[in-house]
């Protein structure tokens, strides 16, 4: 028997309690499909950015940081061998929660405050197609700590481990601006 089915047990039952050591918060589901997104509102910290629609992200803006639901999606994605397979129902996963987002946030008691959408993947195939606008981190310590810390996750969702494939996986900030993130999705119904 494989460990991995193991871990992921074990992850799904301590998640929970990570859960309430953290600030995050569920978006509620508006479909049969849970969503993905586990969120937070957070102040940003680093360099000015320029989005692609031109939103301007400075220091100490608000942004709602979005973190995925690793256990729930390693859980779902258990059976699924295949890595493109997996991909891809990760990535329908995620454009099923993107309307969710965009509804939290237009409900939300900041709206008004919040500039947009910041998230931090080493994993971010197919997500310019979802509307984020991708920056690579400049703090070297910062990349190394993000690589640590994702590592576990990057095991678990490989079919394989492979040292090229894991070099090339590099920490990167998934930014959209609030006003791209309600024109794309808002209306958007899966």
């Amino acid at each position: 028997m494989s460990l991995r089915p193991l871990i992921i047990i074990l992850w799904n039952m301590f998640d929970p309690i990570y859960f309430l050591f953290t600030r995050l918060h569920y978006i509620p589901s508006t479909t049969e499909k849970p969503c993905v997104f586990r969120v937070r509102i957070t102040k940003y910290r680093g360099k000015d950015v320029i989005l692609s629609d031109g939103t301007s992200i400075k220091k100490n803006d608000l942004l709602l940081k979005i973190h995925l639901h690793n256990s729930k999606i390693l859980k779902e994605s258990l059976i699924i061998r295949h890595s493109l397979k997996k991909g891809r129902m990760i990535y329908k996963m995620v454009l099923n929660s993107m309307p969710m987002l965009a509804e939290y946030i237009e409900k939300h008691p900041k709206r008004t405050d919040i500039k947009g959408i910041i998230g931090v993947t080493t994993i971010n195939k197919g997500v310019k197609t979802l509307g984020f606008d991708l920056v690579f981190p400049s703090n070297k310590f910062y990349q190394i700590m993000k690589r640590l810390m994702q590592f576990p996750i990057y095991l678990l969702s490989s079919s394989s481990f492979s040292i090229e494939q894991l070099k090339k996986s590099k920490p990167v900030y998934l930014f959209m601006s609030k006003d791209k993130l309600s024109h794309k999705y808002l209306k958007f119904k899966v």
